[in-house]
């Protein structure tokens, strides 16, 4: 890198896996680091308690404080777009940039960006979230045209309990998933443990597997305009668009 890298990011109070994960990617990228501010959320469903905790106000209020770091981009690292729809995400980073004048992403417009650039629109879907919530994502992607031929989930209310599951149950919903013959998976949690296993899936499978944490720091990096090389152990992800 030329000059350092700062990426702020957002992330969920309950949320245990997303900071570890993220520093050990920038562990092979010297010269970008990751800042950290926390939103309430403590739990994921379709109820209206659980819709607050994604409004607009206490994000702003920690992109501010990240603005206080002088960080190029922001990033939401939660997937709450997928259900509650990309509208919202999108609403969320022009108010990001707006108050704070940095540019904002998200980890499901990420996603979605991923996507396009691989030609995707056989999706596998594996989470650990609520049937109901599970259904509202296969619904908002129908919408997006994607169409979701395979998931899984785990009926977990979450959210500081999605960490608890293991990689290896998490690789064998996406061994189960990939069975459909998706154009790509998606891991689509960023409090569940797929990252280090999406480069050996890849391999094992011959279908990319867009691990949602990864997704987000690639999409924070995109939106910083960064570029560097250390990344492709993570996966596929990382030779999309011009990230290499």
């Amino acid at each position: 890198m030329d000059a350092p890298i700062r990426l702020g990011m957002l992330t969920p109070s309950s949320n245990t896996v997303l900071e570890p994960v993220t520093a050990a990617m920038l562990a092979g990228l010297p010269g970008v680091t990751a800042h950290f501010a926390r939103i309430r959320v403590v739990a994921i469903g379709l109820d209206a308690g659980s819709r607050a905790q994604f409004d607009a106000r206490p994000m702003l209020e920690a992109a501010g404080l990240l603005a206080d770091a002088k960080v190029h981009a922001i990033c939401w690292n939660g997937t709450s777009g997928a259900w509650l729809g990309l509208e919202q995400d999108r609403a969320i980073c022009e108010a990001i940039t707006r108050a704070t004048g940095i540019p904002a992403v998200t980890a499901t417009l990420a996603l979605m960006e991923a996507l396009a650039l691989l030609g995707a629109r056989r999706i596998g879907l594996v989470t650990p979230y609520l049937g109901t919530v599970q259904q509202a994502i296969v619904a908002r992607w129908t919408e997006d045209g994607l169409d979701v031929v395979a998931e899984r989930h785990l009926e977990d209310p979450g959210n500081f309990s999605f960490a608890e599951h293991t990689e290896e149950l998490v690789a064998r919903l996406v061994r189960e998933v990939a069975q459909a013959k998706p154009e790509a998976i998606t891991i689509h949690c960023t409090n569940f443990r797929g990252a280090g296993a999406a480069a050996a899936l890849e391999a094992e499978t011959g279908i990319p597997v867009l691990d949602s944490i990864a997704v987000a720091l690639w999409g924070a990096l995109r939106t910083a305009g960064a570029r560097g090389a250390g990344l492709a152990p993570w996966g596929q992800l990382f030779s999309l668009g011009e990230l290499s």
